[in-house]
């Protein structure tokens, strides 16, 4: 078990990393036809059909996607470090001269009026983020929203009379169903592949959670055989009729490249977290409240029950949505509003779909026997409210105080705020450390806080380069997205 999550955990970071930006890997690399000297004979196909026996002809759904999937290319300022910096790092934080570090990934287009959807690790840190349609119209585009609990991203360019995809249902598809993945691997535009669904609610453990920052992932990924690479993440999985059902965000992979299967988040789960953040700037997510894992047969023979199909109950949180609703230790969740739950990744996409506030009808198996129960699922406050989107003091979380006129001349500088504590926030987040000196953002002067402030408004929409110098003299530079 632990080597198969350790190889699982290198094929995301190679996988997810690859499928966000082809120029992380080779920049400079050709695409080289070979030529074979040794005949080969012709093989018999197999080509796909329906359950009734028709041919299946993907012309109709790869034309009725195509006009959807946008190229996204990005940069981001890097630092890069000399050996004397890294020294210091342990002690003053990263630094070093920034340097531009470019990616791409693909989007898919919503909403005639420029709303695009993407993988949350496509544009995460990006300070601009362009976006090519199939046309080759080229736009500059702003995020309105991340989601790392289910690596999902919106973002919005200034146009009307776009084609927006049809969006499908990720409930009806089947396993053995043939889809298509549309997008942009190795920069190559356009780009249409097909396989099957392997399987659909698979967790793969990917996604790391942060319960300080409120994120708590969600992995119930459909998996598919249709070939993805670098580039791929963000594009769109379509079934037969050309409909979206699902967003490509992974590849198993020791290599960075594609090598058997790959795995989308389910077009139900996107509609949710994408509707959320267009209305709210942040996903309303819902809590029951439970720690759980997956029913087994030795669980089963432990329980002396015959089942060994849904979620067993480990605990209940206090005050949480369960516990009110009278769910117990040792509980077997079975279902959530009609849908059978048999796996973990099941239930936690079925409470996903729900904002706090709503009640679902939960059944569980307890001694034997099923029993209904209403549950009115709480957010991670553990009331019902609406969560408001974070201000940026607040997500900022750091105190700031006036540097020294002997600092100021000490180092050579005019202006600048001085860190006092990074706090928990967005400034610790990206590796600023205490007695940081900021005097510049985006190339203005800063001369207080309100002015730094006032700058840091602009990261919301495209982020922001922060220049400054510690108190040994060692300037540095630091990308800000929010």
């Amino acid at each position: 078990m632990k080597t198969t999550l350790k190889t699982i955990g290198i094929a995301f970071l190679g996988g997810s990393l690859a499928l966000a930006g082809y120029s992380y890997i080779a920049p400079n690399k050709e695409i080289i036809i070979q030529k074979t000297e040794t005949p080969i004979l012709a093989q018999p196909v197999n080509i796909p059909s329906d359950s009734d026996g028709n041919v299946l002809d993907f012309k109709y759904a790869a034309n009725k996607s195509l006009n959807s999937v946008v190229h996204i290319n990005t940069e981001s300022k890097k630092r890069q470090l000399s050996q004397e910096e890294l020294l210091f790092q342990q002690f003053y934080g990263n630094t070093g001269r920034p340097r531009t570090q470019k990616g791409s990934g693909s989007g898919v287009v919503i909403s005639d009026d420029g709303f695009i959807v993407t993988n949350n690790h496509v544009v995460e840190n990006a300070e601009t983020i362009q976006v090519v349609l199939n046309d080759n119209r080229e736009y500059t585009a702003k995020v309105i929203g991340t989601d790392p609990a289910t690596d999902m991203a919106v973002l919005k360019i200034e146009e009307i009379d776009l084609s927006p995809i049809v969006i499908g249902n990720s409930d009806e598809i089947q396993v053995g169903e043939w889809v298509l993945a549309v997008g942009n691997p190795f920069n190559l535009t356009s780009t249409v592949t097909a396989g099957i669904v392997s399987a659909k609610g698979r967790s793969i453990n990917i996604m790391k959670g942060n319960s300080g920052k409120n994120i708590f992932p969600i992995e119930s990924f459909i998996q598919t055989d249709a070939e993805v690479n670098p580039g791929n993440s963000g594009g769109a999985l379509v079934n037969s009729k050309g409909e979206l059902v699902g967003i490509n965000t992974a590849i198993t992979s020791k290599t960075g490249s594609y090598s058997g299967y790959s795995f989308a988040v389910p077009v139900n789960i996107m509609k949710k977290v994408t509707t959320d953040m267009i209305k709210y700037g942040i996903v309303q997510r819902a809590f029951i409240g439970v720690s759980i894992q997956e029913m087994t047969q030795d669980l089963a023979d432990k329980l002396d029950s015959d089942n060994t199909e849904g979620v067993f109950v480990n605990g209940v949180s206090d005050g949480g949505a369960a516990k009110i609703a009278g769910i117990t230790e040792g509980d077997v969740i079975i279902k959530v509003n009609d849908v059978n739950i048999k796996k973990v990744p099941q239930l936690q996409e079925q409470i996903g779909r729900y904002n706090p506030g709503n009640k679902v009808n939960v059944v569980i198996l307890r001694n034997g026997k099923e029993k209904n129960l209403s549950v009115t699922l709480r957010n991670y406050e553990g009331n019902t409210d609406l969560i408001e989107k974070p201000k940026l003091e607040t997500m900022l979380s750091a105190s700031f105080e006036k540097p020294t006129e002997s600092e100021l001349k000490t180092l050579g500088i005019k202006s600048g705020i001085k860190v006092k504590d990074t706090g928990k926030g967005k400034l610790n987040d990206i590796g600023i450390a205490n007695g940081f000196i900021i005097t510049k953002v985006d190339k203005m002067p800063i001369k207080s806080v309100d002015d730094f402030k006032s700058q840091l408004k602009k990261a919301e929409k495209e982020g922001v380069l922060i220049e400054g110098v510690y108190p040994n003299g060692m300037k540095a530079y630091y990308g800000l997205g929010m």
